[in-house]
């Protein structure tokens, strides 16, 4: 499926964003799940994992937990399995990391790792080569699922990093037989006074951006939508998803989004936000 951020119209009102083709074999080495995980070696000077398992056995032959001869061979030979490379790929990603600012957050066709941003140094999406972008994506489930249905392409979005987001301001938009009927907010872990105080003119903001932007752009019946509100009050795209699982649902049930038929459910305040009174 061709990516929606790719038309002129909705490609204006995206966060700056860079996107490559992926190769065959970076494609395989994401869904390999034969043998231990290996991150991929960089053919730079500086290598963004310094201190990898297998480069610190390599460094240290002695450290090898002084394994008597008749051991497990997982314990005697940790370095016998050979990370990966991709310099060419490699290149390409470093060369739009830079472009960019230096930092970026990725996603994969339809999906975005956001369910893998633990398993990162920094806790976040934040990425700044390519063996982050790969530890994220083999870590997440949203990416797996991505993998597993049939594509002649994956393409790899890396989209310009801002440390200063505000997460009340991300939203996430379901439109059902391209109506917008539902808006929730993004971060669920908490409650942002913020979301209500403006919900008139945020969900003024949005819908106008649908009609404008996103509904003549994208001919995708059902989906949903990530927005991120500027403190300017600009409606910028973050992401598109596929409506229905993998994809949350957040504050919503995908079973009470079903049942929803047009944009009357607007008047009955089909928006959400964690105020702890349900609709809105």
């Amino acid at each position: 499926m061709p990516d929606p951020r790719m038309v002129p119209e909705i490609q204006s009102s995206t966060i700056k964003t860079l996107i490559h083709e992926l190769p065959d074999p970076f494609i395989h080495y994401l869904r390999d799940d034969s043998g231990p995980f290996l991150l991929p070696t960089s053919s730079s000077v500086t290598d963004p994992f310094p201190n990898r398992i297998q480069d610190v056995y390599s460094a240290d032959p002695e450290s090898q937990l002084h394994s008597d001869s008749d051991s497990d061979d997982e314990f005697n030979s940790p370095s016998s399995a050979t990370p990966p490379s991709f310099p060419d790929l490699e290149l390409e990603v470093h060369q739009s990391i830079t472009a960019l600012g230096g930092a970026v957050f990725p996603k994969l066709n339809w999906s975005s790792p956001k369910d893998a941003a633990w398993i990162s140094t920094s806790g976040t999406l934040r990425c700044a080569s390519l063996a982050d972008i790969a530890l994220l994506f083999r870590s997440s489930d949203n990416v797996t699922h991505d993998l597993s249905q049939p594509s002649d392409r994956y393409y790899l979005a890396l989209r310009k990093w801002y440390p200063t987001f505000c997460p009340d301001m991300e939203l996430r938009c379901f439109v059902r037989s391209r109506r917008l009927i539902a808006i929730s907010q993004r971060e669920v872990t908490g409650f942002y006074p913020s979301l209500l105080d403006e919900r008139l003119d945020l969900e003024t903001g949005i819908l106008h951006f649908f009609s404008e932007t996103v509904q003549p752009g994208f001919e995708s019946n059902d989906y949903t939508f990530d927005v991120y509100i500027t403190r300017d009050r600009r409606v910028k795209l973050m992401d598109f998803n596929v409506w229905g699982p993998p994809t949350l649902p957040l504050l919503f049930e995908w079973e009470e989004l079903e049942k929803v038929e047009d944009l009357k459910s607007w008047s009955s305040g089909l928006w959400r936000s964690d105020a702890g009174s349900g609709q809105g």
